[in-house]
């Protein structure tokens, strides 16, 4: 598995604006909100994505990624390992530039089929981390 540099994730970070959070949580003590939050604070407009929330960060969340009509920089995953290829999939109906899962979240699958479509995605790396880092 190839993961991008530290100096390529500096400038996917540099280049985005909007980030799409599967599996984003409203629950104020889970990584998923408070990585997110970090990143909202930084200036990055988040669209939550989880069918069983309303809302996150004074956000309307939605069910899905194929819910987002709007272009979306990166979609950073916080869902469980076997979990990836289903939301590849859905990532690939989407107009998204940056596919990114979170620090232990990994599946070769997945990582296989984006990168036979052309994509470069990012697996097993916090965003929080790799933006306080590339700053």
């Amino acid at each position: 598995m190839n993961i991008p540099s530290r100096e390529e994730l500096g400038k996917i970070l540099k280049d985005s604006k909007k980030i799409a959070v599967v599996g984003l949580s409203d629950n104020k003590d889970r990584t998923s909100y408070l990585v997110s939050e970090a990143m909202q604070k930084a200036g990055y407009e988040i669209i939550p994505v989880n069918p069983n929330v309303k809302e996150v960060l004074g956000v309307p969340a939605v069910a899905s990624l194929t819910d987002i009509k709007e272009h979306v920089d990166i979609v950073n995953v916080f869902r469980r390992s076997e979990h990836l290829v289903d939301v590849a999939k859905e990532f690939l109906e989407i107009d998204a530039d940056v596919f990114w899962s979170q620090l232990g979240v990994v599946n070769q699958e997945a990582y296989n089929l984006l990168v036979s479509k052309g994509y470069k995605p990012v697996m097993d790396r916090c965003i929080k981390v790799e933006h306080a880092l590339t700053k």
